[in-house]
């Protein structure tokens, strides 16, 4: 019953949450949360970021979208994705000069090219190939794909904190002892603090 009550509680705060964001938002923008998966945890504290998760924001008729990988790479309303994410709680970003660069054609190229992983597997072991990926590996895949911009640096594994012990528990987990740690990467956090990206101000 409790557990009810807080769901229908966050649906209720991402519902008023969307009506405020909407007037600002552009096709293209990048979405980031703090994630309630079971690897979010580790996730934040190898990046040490509370952002764990992110997507990205397309309008269908007069609905904001969130084209995200998650299993499998989909598509769900604004209100649902912000519904999921701890306490409600992102942050919106934007291509610097989106106003020039993103153009009808060029926001066509970026579609397209995220049609390409529509319906993959979710990469649970954060590979740089195509055959799975993970949440900022398709942002990133996509807006080079579509706009020839790296958004974030990428990194290896190795360059991550990999000390803690929820992280290498979960490491264990997904790799046993054969962990990749020169396998590229990117990070939510690393598009986040992106140079190519600014801030969308919250209404």
């Amino acid at each position: 019953m409790q557990r009810r009550y807080a769901r229908l509680q966050a649906s209720r705060y991402a519902s008023t949450a969307v009506t405020q964001a909407a007037p600002q938002l552009h096709d293209g923008d990048l979405i980031f949360q703090t994630s309630q998966s079971a690897q979010s945890r580790a996730i934040q504290l190898a990046t040490k970021s509370e952002y764990s998760h992110c997507g990205i924001l397309f309008r269908r008729g007069r609905e904001w979208r969130v084209f995200e990988a998650v299993q499998p790479v989909s598509e769900t309303s604004l209100a649902n994705w912000i519904a999921r994410g701890q306490d409600g709680r992102f942050v919106v970003k934007r291509l610097r000069d989106a106003t020039t660069v993103l153009t009808p054609a060029v926001l066509q190229r970026l579609q397209a090219a995220g049609r390409q992983y529509q319906g993959k597997s979710y990469d649970l072991y954060f590979g740089w190939s195509d055959e799975r990926i993970y949440c900022s590996e398709l942002l990133w895949k996509m807006y080079k794909t579509a706009t020839g911009r790296e958004i974030g640096q990428l990194q290896t594994l190795r360059e991550f904190d990999l000390s803690h012990p929820a992280v290498q528990a979960k490491l264990r987990e997904r790799y046993g002892k054969n962990i990749p740690l020169e396998e590229k990467v990117i990070s939510p956090v690393r598009m986040l603090e992106s140079k190519e990206l600014v801030t969308v101000p919250a209404r």
